[in-house]
């Protein structure tokens, strides 16, 4: 009885003894790996990566234990966050344990001091920081990198910030090399890249100190909104806290947050996300889905992290436990192909990564919003391809966010914050307005008697205080004179001298590398102003009126008529009658006579009456039209400009003005190639009035809108001639990248839409009006294009008079025809009558009989009576 206890012990041992035995030889036999890791314990990053680490290095020996003979062991090493200890840690590992490659840490300034020790001993250390120096790669040729392009990264943010159209953005971040170096130049130069920049960066240490509150006063009375977070959870969760607590995730704020916040963001509890974080944008790691390695291993992280960390609230594994997962199976493939860490590309739980930063497939980001008690997920960016809603073969790509959908903003406002705002305490804008404009009516500046300035006036100075007028909010301003080039003036902005420029600044190529300007409020262009003179020979001036077709047509028509008025008239007039040369001459008078008159007693035929009627209307009209038009021509055209083109001042090297105060100068210079001796810079409109009378310059050159006043006071005089050469109106210019610059612009546009900017430029810039001066004479001769229906009537009313004229001469001179061939049959049978009657009555006498008529008449006498009376009668 008391040996059965150790009977049963005996037999269990003979029964699994031999397989021990089995496994423990052949794990003897197998090649031991060694992989080193460095994490933060007390984070939840680190938490995720040890987890994952070990979970992998558990599914790699299951694997290795039919497929190689590499059995991997793990030493996880605790870093605490700081460099030194991780670097004590990796001098360990090496050292003591022997490892074969080195994980992490998770920061540069942890990962400087192991990668140096890692290069000394020649151990592979696989970097989890977010971000690496380029010269890293050359001083620690051991070094590795596994966290994902961060440029690419920068990418996903700048096209954020481009698709809502802000243009300054400030920069917050753990105050660590890693991001200063890293991070800070990838946002500058993305951020660049679509027109946008950093305005302000603010450094904050690892731990929240007692000048966060500071920091975040100044941060509050800036003008920028726009604000990218690149903080550890610890941190940005404190952060944002303090945020709240100050009534900065209120409208009209930005919160954007990189991957170094997002990736984390399943793991933030839901009553902070409500209380602190809710309208915070992020742009965060993609992780897919869809393989069933993945899936197996999700379930499987849930499991174990939930019981080694029960106090943590979620326990799904984020990217940064993905990565760890995915280093681990990497780093131990390779060591059981090569024993050499190289890393190009791995096969991951959630499809083909690569390492080092080799951009072989395209980087993809998804894109979340912070709100209620969670997060949506917006959609996807993908680089070189744009946002998406999904990511599959039918996704469909848009260059901007909004195609996303509606977005939650900071105090959930309808629509997307502007990006900025006015400083409750900032100063009043210094606005430089330009004292030496000689058009007053732009820029009018009132002197005191010191000489002073004291107050500005003119369609400039009334369209900007419109314009503020529309802004939705109270931007206050002060005016500061400016004597001295408009170029100048407007490099005072680049130099921070001036905050804005109002004035007749004309826009132009080399005054935007100091400044940006608004629409132009203004027309376009630079045109060529000369002295009218009068036409040398107006011989011809007659002529003039009517183009060379309508005079020929005049001509046609007239005699056509001519011809069918005396056609039908000639038998009627002795004067139509007569030798061909008297019937030449009558038949011209008769045409060329009733373009004056109507020869009314005259004319016998009505055929004739219409087709004279129609026509003395037509040349009624006619003759009043030439009429007007060349007394128009004695009168406006009596004058043309002296020069049409600027070759010919060219040619005879002439001298040209312009405005002392404007671009113009360079522009003749350099593109339109005129010698820089010949022009002369002038600053009043009465000595451009007076030089070009004189004749000491030929031309002068002034931008559209100031041209017209120029022409209104002078328009006897002068007018513009030639093309006009396409150049920036006149507009208001602001710093580069001024927030304020799209909100000034959109109220220009408003006060242009209202009619308010028309009316402002008829009461000050177009109160004296004059018409055009010079008018083409091409333009002013008339053609047979304004008169082709009078001609079609009238022609249509003599052609139908020739042909009832004709027809009723064809049937008169058939029935005469016929009418005579009867009288000539009559006459014939009479006669023959008369022949047979003649010789009957010659047979009676010839037998001594008398006729039953008188005895006394003969019987030709009888017969020829007889055929008068006939005739007679026909007759």
């Amino acid at each position: 009885m008391y040996y059965l206890p150790l009977l049963t012990l005996l037999a269990l041992v003979l029964i699994f003894a031999p397989n021990e035995a089995a496994k423990m030889v052949e794990e003897n036999n197998r090649v031991k790996g060694i992989i080193g890791a460095i994490v933060d314990n007390t984070s939840r990053v680190g938490k995720e990566q040890r987890v994952a680490m070990e979970m992998a290095v558990h599914d790699f020996n299951e694997y290795s234990s039919y497929q190689t003979r590499l059995l991997v062991d793990l030493q996880l090493r605790n870093s605490w966050r700081q460099p030194v200890h991780a670097a004590l840690a990796a001098l360990d590992l090496i050292s003591s344990q022997e490892v074969q490659a080195i994980l992490g840490p998770q920061t540069w300034e942890e990962t400087s001091l192991v990668a140096d020790i890692a290069s000394r001993n020649q151990t592979p250390i696989l970097s989890f920081a977010d971000a690496i120096p380029k010269w890293a790669a050359e001083r620690f040729p051991f070094l590795l990198q596994a966290s994902p392009n961060q440029y690419a990264q920068m990418k996903a943010i700048a096209a954020v910030v481009q698709s809502w159209e802000w243009h300054q953005v400030t920069v917050i971040h753990e105050d660590i090399d890693s991001s200063a170096t890293g991070i800070i130049p990838h946002l500058f130069e993305a951020l660049r890249e679509v027109g946008a920049e950093i305005n302000q960066v603010l450094a904050l240490p690892p731990f929240i100190s007692s000048t966060l509150t500071q920091e975040l006063e100044k941060l509050k009375r800036s003008q920028c909104r726009v604000f990218i977070v690149h903080l550890s959870l610890p941190l940005a969760e404190q952060f944002f806290e303090q945020a709240k607590t100050m009534s900065m995730m209120e409208k009209d704020y930005v919160w954007i947050a990189t991957d170094s916040f997002t990736s984390l963001a399943h793991s933030i509890t839901a009553s902070s996300i409500s209380s602190s974080k809710e309208g915070i944008v992020g742009v965060k790691s993609y992780i897919s889905e869809k393989k069933q390695k993945f899936r197996d291993f999700y379930r499987r992280f849930r499991k174990r992290f939930g019981s080694e960390y029960p106090e943590e609230d979620n326990h799904e594994p984020g990217a940064l436990a993905v990565q760890a997962y995915d280093a681990v199976w990497s780093v131990a493939s390779e060591i059981s192909e090569n024993q050499r860490i190289s890393l190009s590309n791995f096969d991951g739980l959630t499809g083909k990564i690569q390492f080092n930063n080799k951009n072989e497939t395209p980087a993809v980001y998804q894109i979340i919003n912070l709100t209620g008690r969670s997060y949506r997920e917006l959609g996807f960016w993908t680089d070189g391809l744009g946002f998406s809603k999904t990511i599959d073969d039918s996704a469909t790509y848009n260059s901007s966010m909004k195609y996303l959908g509606q977005v939650i903003w900071p105090g959930a406002p309808r629509n997307a914050p502007r990006g900025w705002a006015v400083p409750t305490d900032s100063k009043p804008l210094r606005i430089g307005v330009p004292i030496g404009s000689e058009f007053k009516q732009y820029v009018n500046p009132e002197f005191d008697e010191l000489g002073n300035v004291i107050s500005f006036h003119g369609f400039s100075i009334e369209l900007f205080k419109a314009i503020v007028s529309e802004l939705p909010f109270c931007l206050p301003y002060e005016f500061f004179p400016y004597n001295g080039s408009y170029t100048d003036l407007v490099k005072k902005i680049y130099l921070k001298e001036f905050d804005a420029v109002v004035g007749d600044v004309a826009i132009v190529a080399r005054r935007l590398q100091y400044a940006e300007f608004t629409h132009p409020y203004t027309e376009s262009g630079l045109v060529m102003i000369v002295p009218l003179e009068k036409p040398a020979n107006k011989a011809l001036l007659f002529m003039k009126p009517f183009t060379k077709a309508m005079w020929m047509l005049i001509g046609i028509v007239t005699i056509y008529n001519g011809f069918i008025v005396w056609l039908i008239e000639r038998n009627h007039w002795h004067e139509l009658q007569g030798s061909p040369v008297h019937q030449t001459g009558a038949f011209l008078w008769l045409s060329f006579s009733s373009l004056f008159s109507l020869q009314e007693g005259t004319l016998h035929s009505n055929l004739s009456r219409m087709t004279m009627l129609v026509w003395l209307f037509v040349a009624l009209v006619i003759t009043q039209t030439y009429t007007a038009n060349l007394a128009s021509m004695l009168t406006v055209q009596g004058f043309k400009p002296a020069t049409v083109d600027i070759e010919s001042l060219q040619r005879s090297n002439a001298w040209v003005g312009y405005s002392n105060a404007s671009f113009v100068a360079s522009y003749l210079e350099d593109v339109l190639r005129f010698n820089r001796k010949n022009l002369i810079g002038y600053t009043s409109l009465e000595d451009y009035d007076r030089d070009l009378k004189n004749g000491k310059i030929s031309a002068i050159f002034l931008e559209v809108a100031v041209s017209k006043i120029f022409l209104a006071k002078y328009c006897k005089s002068f007018a513009t001639t030639g093309p006009t050469y396409k150049v920036g109106g006149l507009g208001f210019a602001f710093p580069k990248g001024s927030p304020l610059l799209p909100s000034v612009t959109e109220a220009l546009l408003k006060v242009s839409e209202s009619g308010e900017l028309r009316e402002l430029e008829t009461s000050m810039i177009a109160s004296e009006t004059c018409m055009d001066v010079y008018v083409d004479d091409d333009i002013s001769s008339l053609s047979p294009s304004s008169f082709w229906v009078l001609f079609a009537f009238s022609g249509g009313t003599s052609t139908i008079a020739l042909i009832v004229y004709l027809s009723h001469r064809t049937w008169k001179l058939s029935c005469h025809l016929v009418h005579k061939t009867i009288r000539m049959l009559v006459l014939t049978l009479m006669k023959q009558w008369g022949i047979q009657k003649q010789r009957f009555y010659g047979r009676l006498l010839s037998h001594g009989e008398s006729p039953r008529s008188s005895t006394n008449t003969p019987p030709e006498a009888v017969a020829g009576s007889s055929i008068v009376n006939i005739e007679a009668s026909m007759t």
